[in-house]
């Protein structure tokens, strides 16, 4: 009896020596694809909310002309009870984006993930991606190059506080000699969308070679940002053609 006694104040103690383990919400990201022109990409993002416990799913339907959101994207979705399910959240972003893009489509115009580095992934540059932009061998493509530059910018004021908020300069780089560098994205201030952002990373490339059109990709980036419990990722993408 004694002993048990012994393993019970044991087992208290360590609890209130341990704080509860906290961790951030980092979104899952799932590639929907291409319109049939390329002239639209679109993907996902969901999970569990940290400090609500509200599941989410996010769309994001953008222009790969213009860099934009299409009309009626993004779609935000949260439902706001810990007992409904991340799937029942992803199915009502799903039916709401039928309207924009419809999700057969997608699927049957993915494209090709030429490169690919998970927020998890420690051994690659986590601000350069080099691919070939389809699985062709002996390639005949070009090598894509980008990376990503984080930028001191002025504070956002909900993120005095909470960390050095930054934003982010994406450069595609030229890869033969004499070739330029062309910057396919720069921040001028940080949107209130991404929260308080942290750090960028790139986190895949997307390609697509439409028949009869002109290729496109999209670069995904991961948005490491202050979150509740612990930092939180979000996914953003820079779009355009080559």
């Amino acid at each position: 009896m004694k002993s048990i006694v012994a393993a019970l104040v044991a087992l208290a103690a360590s609890a209130i020596a341990s704080p509860p383990a906290l961790a951030g919400d980092a979104a899952e990201l799932n590639i929907l694809g291409f319109s049939a022109d390329g002239g639209i990409f679109a993907f996902e993002e969901f999970g569990i909310q940290d400090g609500s416990g509200f599941p989410y799913a996010n769309r994001f339907y953008i222009d790969t002309t213009k860099d934009s959101f299409v009309a009626g994207a993004p779609i935000r979705v949260r439902l706001d009870d810990e007992g409904a399910s991340v799937d029942g959240a992803r199915a009502e972003a799903r039916e709401k984006g039928q309207e924009i893009v419809a999700d057969d489509v997608l699927s049957a115009n993915r494209g090709f993930t030429a490169g690919s580095s998970p927020v998890t992934e420690l051994s690659a540059d986590p601000h350069r991606m080099a691919i070939q932009p389809r699985p062709i061998f002996p390639p005949i493509d070009e090598v894509l190059e980008f990376r990503v530059e984080e930028l001191a910018l002025e504070q956002p004021e909900l993120c005095q506080g909470l960390g050095e908020a930054v934003g982010f300069r994406l450069t595609r780089i030229g890869v033969k000699p004499g070739d330029t560098a062309e910057i396919i994205h720069e921040d001028k201030s940080i949107p209130s969308s991404r929260g308080c952002p942290l750090g960028y990373r790139i986190g895949g490339v997307q390609t697509f070679f439409p028949e009869g059109g002109e290729p496109v990709f999209a670069v995904v980036i991961a948005i490491r940002q202050f979150g509740f419990e612990g930092p939180d990722h979000r996914w953003i993408a820079v779009t355009g053609r080559f």
